[in-house]
């Protein structure tokens, strides 16, 4: 998960919230626990709660969440790849984006 935060955050700046916790009490080391990604009307949230994966799409308009719907995490990866897809054929900055994100 610390691998996708990391290359969601550089592919979208400023489009991409990761929170992150420390493994232990003190320890400098942290672990990734929420990603979201916002695409115009569309977020992308995965959660991580012990071993477990939540993915969850939502659609937001202005700011408040209409409606949220959780998927398998291969349902997620395929919309958030097809979102910036479309996105990619409208904007130069989506596609470097998406670029980005597949490169390596």
């Amino acid at each position: 998960m610390t691998v996708l935060a990391g290359k969601l955050e550089q592919a979208l700046p400023g489009r991409v919230r990761t929170e992150r916790r420390a493994v232990r009490f003190l320890s400098k080391k942290k672990r990734v626990e929420r990603i979201e990604v916002e695409l115009d009307e569309q977020r992308y949230i995965l959660l991580a709660r012990d071993a477990d994966l939540e993915t969850r799409r939502a659609k937001a308009v202005r700011g408040i969440v209409l409606n949220s719907e959780e998927l398998p995490l291969d349902a997620w990866l395929q919309a958030l790849c097809g979102d910036l897809a479309s996105e990619a054929q409208d904007s130069q900055e989506a596609r470097i984006a998406l670029e980005r994100l597949f490169k390596e």
